[in-house]
């Protein structure tokens, strides 16, 4: 059995479909505010994986809430993982770009320096040393721009801004690879399995391709839905935020297509299904 924790999210949702037999836990049985309370869950279902599809991803609202965004995003898995590393169940953790700082235009490779530019993004890389430093069998996927048919997200947006007028503007000037939510849930299990069929596991990447501006990631979703609105590319200057966003969320996803055969998915592909999910 594998254990996730998570029950409404975008990747847990995603889950669900993939691994009915799995167990999710949602905030009603496992709140991630008590850390303790959700590593004895752990223990006390004993699970072939876990999973952790929950996570505080209000990236703005961090800036804001910056304590419980830290029990949520770095305490919680930490202790999971502690937990998790005491009986030999492998943990895989859901990660994200904003660890990096977003500079340049080369695409961030697992291994290469982190520096937060928010509250968020140190959140999860708090998080992300917990899992590490807990010494078990563990897999750190880091994803960018996710998106499904489910919750909030840039493609629900922008397909109801796009019904409702006739020009918009989009930042052209940050760059990153857009993610289908089912992909993320696939390489989880993936990734689970091998875990607890011995793989030693690590820290990865899992993003989409080809990388794209949020202008053009835009553009293709009008295309591809049939709305003609004009979109107008703008700076991130232009568009102030609680919290700063990478320029450069492009990320190097080689080694989870060496070690798991994981390719990174085509995300035209996967928002054609999520259109055809929105719109049957």
């Amino acid at each position: 059995m594998i254990l996730v924790f998570g029950k409404t999210g975008q990747v847990a949702r995603e889950l669900a479909r993939r691994a009915p037999d799995a167990v999710f836990l949602g905030r009603d049985r496992a709140d991630l505010t008590d850390p303790a309370a959700c590593a004895a869950l752990i223990g006390k279902l004993k699970p072939r994986a876990v999973i952790n599809a929950a996570a505080f991803t209000a990236v703005d609202g961090a800036e804001a809430e910056e304590t419980l965004a830290t029990l949520v995003n770095g305490e919680a898995p930490a202790r999971m993982a502690e937990e998790a590393a005491g009986t030999g169940i492998p943990f895989v953790q859901i990660s994200t770009d904003y660890v990096f700082d977003g500079k340049g235009e080369i695409p961030f490779r697992p291994g290469d320096p982190t520096a937060p530019l928010g509250a968020y993004g140190r959140s999860k890389l708090k998080g992300e040393d917990g899992v590490r430093a807990a010494g078990g069998r563990h897999a750190i996927l880091r994803t960018s721009w996710v998106f499904s048919a489910h919750g909030a997200n840039f493609v629900k947006t922008m397909l109801r801004l796009g019904a409702e007028r006739d020009s918009l503007t989009i930042v052209d000037d940050q760059t990153g690879g857009p993610t289908p939510a089912a992909g993320i849930a696939g390489a989880c299990l993936t990734i689970a399995g091998a875990l607890a069929a011995g793989h030693a596991g690590g820290t990865y990447h899992y993003a989409g391709a080809p990388d794209v501006t949020w202008a053009d990631f835009a553009r293709e979703i009008f295309a591809q839905a049939g709305l003609s609105p004009d979109v107008t590319s703008i700076p991130t200057s232009a568009y102030p935020t609680p919290a700063r966003r990478p320029l450069n969320s492009r990320l190097d996803c080689e080694t989870l297509t060496r070690d798991f055969g994981i390719p990174r998915p085509e995300w035209r592909a996967g928002l054609a299904e999520v259109l055809k999910e929105l719109h049957p």
